[in-house]
């Protein structure tokens, strides 16, 4: 397996990856009108992936090939102000048939040794509140429950999320 920075080329996989995982892990935690639309979106999905690209970091696990996971973030804590972090895992997704085969955990060192090279001292993640299996991966990675009072608001509806702080 390979990691490395994503390419423009690789945003529809990425994009891809992001509609798989979400329709995988979130079904009973998410409306399902929602997940409908998610499906429904992708060429909005790789075009909003292609201009964050442009100011974000990604990084993509491939394998053999194919990716297989993907990873965004940034160096500042511009999306968690409240919070006292500077640099921020906005999103690290793996394909749902490739779970539980160390891709998560290459992808989340990356990023952790990246904040680190910078001089970043503490890094804030969120995920949603009840999805549990998230929640228990990154708690095995270090991180610590800061808050699960923010919401993420996806057309219109509210869900609550909980945060991970790790130190770096």
């Amino acid at each position: 397996m390979i990691i490395r920075r994503a390419r423009i080329e690789d945003i529809p996989a990425i994009a891809d990856i992001q509609i798989g995982g979400w329709l995988a892990a979130y079904r009973g935690m998410i409306n399902d009108e929602d997940l409908e639309k998610m499906k429904a979106s992708r060429a909005e999905r790789i075009a909003r992936h292609s201009d964050c690209i442009q100011t974000m970091t990604y990084i993509v696990a491939e394998n053999d090939g194919e990716i297989v996971g993907f990873s965004r973030y940034v160096d500042n804590n511009s999306f968690s102000p409240d919070f006292d972090v500077d640099c921020e895992l906005l999103a690290l997704y793996v394909k749902p048939d490739c779970k539980r085969q160390g891709i998560g955990k290459a992808l989340m060192n990356y990023v952790k040794d990246e904040f680190r090279k910078q001089g970043k001292k503490r890094m804030i993640l969120w995920c949603l509140r009840d999805n549990y299996p998230s929640r228990a991966f990154y708690e095995a990675m270090g991180g610590k429950l800061a808050n699960q009072g923010k919401d993420f608001d996806l057309n219109g509806h509210k869900y609550p999320e909980a945060g991970f702080i790790y130190e770096l």
